[in-house]
């Protein structure tokens, strides 16, 4: 059997990295400082390389109504793997983040949870609302969007065995909480599958704080959906828990929040840039 596990632990002020084997082969890294001038329109601002697990899920409608900026509306699917999401929690280990130029940007990797709702801007057009986030970089709270939090207390540990039948079983496990009670739990093993590499796709990407601050995301992944409640598909989730709330997160998950997608993103590529 060859097993692969790569643990990252993370706690205030350290970080630690173990590999046991060779490694298999957002955001921007922060808001402009007051009174900096913002980049021009269309400007690149990084390119990241990140693999994600993304939480479909059903928060109350009320919630997440009062969270969102003025003249937005929640816009949740009504066909398809999305069907009903009105608020995505994604797990985010950003392996690599680059400059234009080529250069890594700051520490050159992070990670973080974000909370992302489906939205309708003030026109009718479909974009994302960062709703906040909780990340394992100082530098990067509040973030591009205003709203990150910096989780003091954080351990991101993920690891994949494959058996000789040709199994490959995941599992991740993340904590991240802030000084303000924020805090964010997830527990999930899964077998992987076949994935599909979606067509490119860019998205307008906004702050509920201040919708000023947005971004457009040019990207492309690689998705596999392991369980899911509308389409289902093969069920491949063998454990899952998570633990969400407290600060400015309690009221969206007060104990009626429905899991609906448990989504793998093997890898994705991203470049960022600038909002018009």
């Amino acid at each position: 059997m060859f097993r692969l596990m790569m643990v990252v632990t993370l706690a205030a002020g350290a970080i630690g990295l173990a590999a046991q084997a060779p490694p298999q082969g957002g955001p921007a890294p922060g808001a402009p400082a007051a009174g900096a001038a913002a980049a021009p329109a269309g400007k690149i601002l990084e390119m990241s390389n990140e693999t994600r697990f993304q939480m479909d899920y059903r928060v109350p409608d009320a919630v997440l109504a009062a969270m969102m900026p003025a003249g937005f509306t929640s816009s949740p699917a009504t066909s398809g793997p999305a069907t009903d999401c009105n608020l995505r929690v994604i797990f985010i280990d950003r392996v690599t983040i680059n400059g234009p130029g080529g250069p890594a940007l700051g520490k050159g990797s992070s990670r973080l949870v974000y909370l992302e709702a489906p939205a309708k801007d003030p026109s009718g057009a479909n974009v994302r609302v960062v709703i906040g986030g909780l990340t394992d970089d100082p530098a990067d709270a509040p973030g591009p969007f205003g709203n990150y939090i910096l989780a003091t207390n954080r351990s991101v540990q993920r690891s994949s065995s494959t058996t000789g039948t040709g199994v490959t079983v995941d599992s991740q496990d993340w904590m991240m909480s802030a000084a303000s009670g924020e805090r964010i739990e997830m527990h999930v093993k899964y077998e992987r599958g076949v994935a599909n590499r979606a067509r490119p796709q860019e998205l307008r990407i906004y702050s509920a704080k201040n919708p000023a601050l947005f971004q457009i995301s040019s990207y492309e992944q690689v998705l596999d959906i392991l369980r899911n409640t509308t389409t289902n598909p093969p069920d491949r989730v063998k454990e899952y828990t998570f633990k969400a709330g407290g600060g400015s997160y309690a009221k969206l998950f007060d104990g009626t929040e429905k899991p609906l997608s448990w989504d793998n993103i093997l890898w994705i590529n991203r470049t960022v840039m600038a909002g018009q």
